[in-house]
C-alpha cells in the first residue's frame, strides 16, 4: 500500500488510473456485499422490512460510510462530510431521475413512506446544517445525537411494521433476491466484499486528494462531486435496475433510506471518530444545494405521490445545474 500511496502522490496519470480502477472494484464489492447482506438475512428468516429498509439501504451506503469514516480517521474531514452530503445530493439528483427516466410508467409512492421517512430526512439535514453553521464543524456530540436520531428512526420503522402500517408486498427490496449458495460460502461472499468495499475506499480517498492537489480543487469539491458520484454507485445502480424491472417505487423508498442513513449514519458515525471541519465557504455551498434538492424531490413525489418522467428531467437538471456551478463558485487554481 506504501508504493501504491507514493505513485498516487507523484503521477496524476495513475492517480486517474487508480480512482476508476477503485470505483469499479468499490462497485462490484458492494454489490456482492448487498446480495450476501440479503441472502443472510432471509437465511436466517430476519424480517422483510430489516432486510428491505435497513439492511439493503446499509449495505448500499457502506462505501460511503467507509470512505468518510476513513477520511475522519486520516484528517480529512472536508472528505469525510463532502461525500455524505455529496452523496444525498447525488442519490436524489441523479439516482431517482434515472429511475424516472428509465422506467416505462409513471412511478407509484407510497404515502405514508413518503411523509414519514421524507419529512425525517428533511429533519435531520436541515438539523445537521444548523449544527455546522455556528462554527464550520459538526462535533462529535452533535455526531451522538444524529446517530441516536437514527436509531429511533430505526425503532418507529419497527413499530410502525408491527401496528400493520408497512405490508410486504410495499417493501424496499424484494425478498426473492438472493444468492442461492451454502451459509459458509454466503459468510465467505460477505466479507469478500467488505474487504473490497474498505480497500478501495482507502485507495479512492488517496486518488481524489492527489488529483485535488494536482488540480488546484479544494478537497471538499472533491468529495462532493467525484467520490460522492462514485460512493453513490450502489445506490443509482440500484435505481436503475429496479427501474427497468418495473419496481421503481421500491427504488424510491431505497434512495429515502440511503439519504437518512448518509447525514444520520455516515456524517453522524464520522464526527464521533474525529470532528469534521470545514471552510465556511464550502459548507455555505453543499449545505444549501443539498436542501434545495430535497425539498424540491419530496414536493414534486407528493404531488400526486408519484415520480413522474418530467419530474425526471427536473431532477437531472437541478444535479447538472449543480455540478455546472463548481465552475463558478470553486474555480480550479490553474
Amino acid at each position: 500500500m506504501q508504493f501504491l500511496e507514493a505513485l498516487i502522490a507523484e503521477h496524476i496519470s495513475a492517480a486517474w488510473i487508480c480512482l476508476i480502477l477503485a470505483f469499479g472494484v468499490l462497485a462490484r464489492s458492494a454489490d456482492l456485499f448487498v446480495d450476501s447482506s440479503v441472502s443472510l438475512a432471509n437465511r436466517f428468516r430476519i424480517p422483510r422490512l430489516v432486510i428491505g429498509i435497513v439492511l439493503v439501504s446499509l449495505a448500499t451506503t457502506a462505501p460511503e460510510l467507509s470512505v468518510s469514516l476513513m477520511s475522519a480517521l486520516h484528517g480529512k474531514p472536508e472528505m469525510a462530510l463532502g461525500n455524505a452530503v455529496g452523496s444525498v445530493i447525488c442519490n436524489k439528483g441523479l439516482g431517482l431521475a434515472l429511475c424516472a427516466l428509465i422506467a416505462g410508467t409513471a412511478i407509484p409512492v407510497i404515502p405514508h413512506v413518503l411523509n414519514t421517512s421524507g419529512s425525517f430526512l428533511l429533519f435531520v439535514s436541515l438539523l445537521a446544517f444548523g449544527a455546522v453553521l455556528p462554527d464550520c464543524t459538526l462535533g462529535r456530540f452533535e455526531g451522538l445525537i444524529l446517530v441516536g436520531l437514527f436509531f429511533g428512526y430505526l425503532a418507529f420503522l419497527f413499530r410502525q411494521h408491527r401496528i400493520g402500517r408497512f405490508h410486504d408486498d410495499v417493501d424496499m427490496e424484494a425478498a426473492s433476491d438472493h444468492l442461492h449458495v451454502s451459509g459458509p460460502r454466503l459468510v465467505f461472499l460477505f466479507l469478500i466484499g467488505l474487504a473490497g468495499i474498505i480497500v478501495s475506499s482507502r485507495v479512492v480517498i488517496l486518488s481524489a486528494t492527489s488529483i485535488a492537489v494536482w488540480i488546484g480543487i479544494p478537497e471538499a469539491v472533491i468529495a462532493l462531486t467525484l467520490v460522492a458520484l462514485g460512493t453513490s454507485i450502489p445506490e443509482v445502480a440500484t435505481c436503475v435496475s429496479a427501474a427497468r424491472k418495473k419496481e421503481g417505487a421500491l427504488a424510491v423508498g431505497n434512495i429515502l433510506g440511503a439519504n437518512i442513513m448518509n447525514i444520520c449514519w455516515v456524517a453522524g458515525f464520522s464526527a464521533v471518530v474525529n470532528p469534521l471541519s470545514l471552510e465556511r465557504r464550502e459548507l455555505l455551498f453543499m449545505f444549501p444545494a443539498m436542501c434545495i434538492i430535497l425539498v424540491v424531490s419530496l414536493a414534486m413525489l407528493r404531488m400526486g405521490y408519484r415520480l413522474t418522467r418530467r419530474q425526471g428531467i427536473v431532477l437531472l437538471a437541478l444535479y447538472a445545474a449543480y455540478l455546472v456551478s463548481f465552475f463558478i463558485v470553486f474555480p480550479p487554481q490553474v
